[in-house]
């Protein structure tokens, strides 16, 4: 399958049970300026750099025109709150592959199964609309929530990176893991085929 460059340029929404995901813009400024300053996902995300209002305002505008990443803002349906955002990043069109990150606002929006619910979301999105092979992501050993989130979504431990980052006066390692596009997605009613449809 071909990747679908135009799904990168025009994100679409995606809507779930709870949630919606739409294309992470300059509208949702003050959720994200809120959850950068969250010393918890700071922590749980590997982010030690110091932002200024105007370096998020620039990085939010020039989302819309990137065609080699997907930003989604996570928002609960319910209330229209922003809740956390979502991405594929890092393309290698060549192999069929991104990277993945998600980030929750605070520890209010963790252990309820948001986060599973809008990685299955994106896993769906990525392989059955981009035309992905592959996404991959890593974890700090130290958050086993997040990674069990990303099992429940079908990522697959691939393996260990030693001490690459100094967090809580400690060197951290992080868990390497992948999903492609024939495994398993046990969230769907029907199965995946070889080529991911």
């Amino acid at each position: 399958m071909t990747i679908d460059s135009s799904s990168l340029i025009d994100v679409p929404v995606i809507d779930t049970e709870r949630l919606r995901l739409e294309p992470l813009g300059l509208g949702h400024f003050t959720g994200l300026w809120a959850s950068l300053a969250d010393e918890e996902s700071r922590r749980l995300t590997g982010t030690t750099e110091s932002f200024e209002e105007s370096q998020v305002t620039t990085w939010l505008s020039g989302l819309a025109e990137r065609d080699d990443r997907a930003d989604w803002a996570i928002i609960l349906r319910e209330t229209g709150e922003f809740i956390g955002e979502v991405v594929l990043n890092e393309l290698d069109a060549e192999a069929e592959a991104m990277n993945f990150r998600i980030a929750l606002a605070g520890a209010a929006f963790r252990g309820l199964g948001f986060g599973t619910e809008a990685t299955r979301a994106v896993v769906d999105h990525a392989f059955d609309v981009i035309g992905l092979h592959r996404i991959s992501l890593d974890v700090f050993d130290f958050n086993p929530s997040a990674r069990r989130a990303y099992e429940k979504a079908g990522f697959v431990f691939e393996g260990l990176q030693r001490d690459t980052q100094f967090i809580d006066g400690a060197w951290r390692s992080s868990v390497m893991m992948a999903i492609l596009a024939d495994d398993p997605r046990p969230w769907r009613s029907e199965p995946v085929s070889a080529d991911g449809s």
